[in-house]
């Protein structure tokens, strides 16, 4: 059994799904819920049917209120109400005390963390705010693994990221560069005059902003990397931000080809200022954008459209985002299901689809991991990666269809099969039709229809 489907997502996947006509009605229906959210639930595919495409659209962008029932839970998570600087200041005493309590104190904070994270993606049906969250984490990766971030990165994600997804991409970029997370994840709050730590500089303009092609060159690095000489936390006291005069570099720079004069820390805001609306910033961020939501290779119109749209709005991200949800191309047959789930995608959307309730995230937690993509696992600054190239290889295939399988016990075939609408091929739909009932969930569930999105 598991043989068979492993031959079948192998040799199916590759190619992108092909409508039998313009995506419409159901079609495209499916088409947002796979891309807008994380698939759909039971139900979901003749509620947006009936409401229609653009509606859910525009709800989307302007979400609901969250559920009482999940606003409830949430609240209880103790540890994801803690400011920076209590969470850090849990953490370090647990540093002090016996090895056994430190334990429990990291497991705690990173067990809530992926329980808000993951029953947000499951059961909100603010489903863009949470696939924009996942997006946003990525572009701004900061490593759990690292430190002082074990204590930090749901004060993150809460503070400097959740806040700023459809907003002003200027706002997100500062508030993630003040955040202590990023100051030492990257290193800049031990940087300083004569003690130089490019890390974060680097990463600002060649993943945050303008790209690896973005037209700096290594000088700019360095020159910015001073500018920001004295940006730094106070991880004793409230984990605030912090510029230390002392630390800074007094010194003119020349960044970018303009001269920089002693400002202190309003040098680096305005590198900021710069950054946030530049045209290269524009095109990078829209390219990745594109290539999240369209195709692994977005179309280049497209992408320049978007870009475009961000230098007129000074980087509204609400404003780029309709203009890439109302192009033609994004409803274009050719990319519906041309895009391979990442572990992630493919986790919460077994979840939705099967409609079970999440009592327990831990099970979630850990094929994330076996899947390569624990959460807030990634150690390098770039983040996961959301392409084909990146999660199609056999092992990873047959990891999923183990999950499949584990989740058939509790899962029924016809609620996976009415979630799942017109995304389910014929081939698929009569395989599965003639296979054991035990079965056919975890059938639907493997196939390569739902492999993709």
């Amino acid at each position: 059994m598991r043989r068979w489907m492993l031959a079948a997502v192998i040799a199916t996947l590759p190619q992108a799904a092909v409508w039998a006509a313009p995506l419409s009605g159901e079609q495209a229906a499916v088409h947002v819920l796979n891309r807008l959210a994380y698939g759909p639930r039971p139900g979901d595919i003749e509620r947006v049917r009936q409401a229609g495409v653009a509606a859910y659209i525009d709800e989307q962008l302007n979400p609901p209120p969250l559920p009482p029932a999940l606003a409830q839970r949430l609240d209880k998570l103790e540890t994801l109400k803690m400011s920076a600087g209590d969470a850090l200041q849990r953490f370090q005493d647990a540093r002090q005390g016996e090895q056994g309590e430190r334990r429990e104190v990291v497991q705690q904070l990173a067990a809530e963390a992926a329980e808000a994270r993951l029953l947000r993606a499951v059961e909100s049906p603010r489903q863009l705010e949470e696939v924009m969250v996942d997006f946003w984490y990525n572009h701004f990766n900061v490593f759990a693994g690292k430190g002082q971030d074990r204590a930090l990165v749901a004060s993150y994600e809460r503070d400097a990221i959740r806040p700023y997804v459809f907003g002003s991409f200027r706002q997100m970029l500062g508030a993630t560069a003040h955040h202590p997370a990023m100051l030492f994840y990257l290193d800049n709050w031990v940087s300083k005059a004569g003690g130089l730590n490019e890390n974060y500089a680097r990463e600002l303009m060649e993943l945050h902003t303008l790209g690896v092609d973005g037209g700096y060159t290594q000088k700019d690095v360095t020159e910015l990397a001073r500018m920001l000489t004295g940006w730094t936390y106070r991880p004793k006291r409230d984990a605030q931000f912090a510029f230390d005069p002392r630390r800074h570099d007094t010194g003119s720079k020349t960044w970018l080809g303009k001269t920089v004069g002693a400002r202190g820390a309003a040098e680096g805001e305005y590198a900021l200022d710069v950054l946030a609306v530049h045209p290269s910033t524009a095109r990078n961020i829209s390219r990745k954008l594109a290539q999240y939501f369209v195709a692994d290779q977005p179309p280049p119109a497209l992408v320049e459209r978007m870009a475009q749209t961000w230098i007129g709005s000074n980087g509204d991200i609400r404003s780029v985002l309709r203009t890439l949800f109302s192009s033609p191309e994004f409803m274009d047959q050719q990319y519906a299901g041309a895009k391979f789930k990442t572990p992630y995608q493919f986790v919460v959307s077994a979840s939705r689809a099967s409609a079970m309730p999440v009592a327990d995230v831990k099970p979630l937690v850990g094929i994330l991991s076996r899947l390569g993509q624990p959460l807030y696992g990634c150690q390098t600054p770039d983040g996961y990666k959301n392409t084909e190239s990146a999660w199609l290889n056999p092992d990873g295939l047959s990891r999923r269809i183990s999950y499949a399988m584990s989740l058939s016990s509790g899962a029924d075939a016809a609620t996976v099969q009415d979630a799942l609408g017109a995304s389910v091929s014929k081939n698929t739909a009569s395989i599965v039709a003639g296979s054991n009932e035990r079965l056919r969930a975890a059938m639907l569930l493997g196939s390569p229809d739902f492999m993709q999105h």
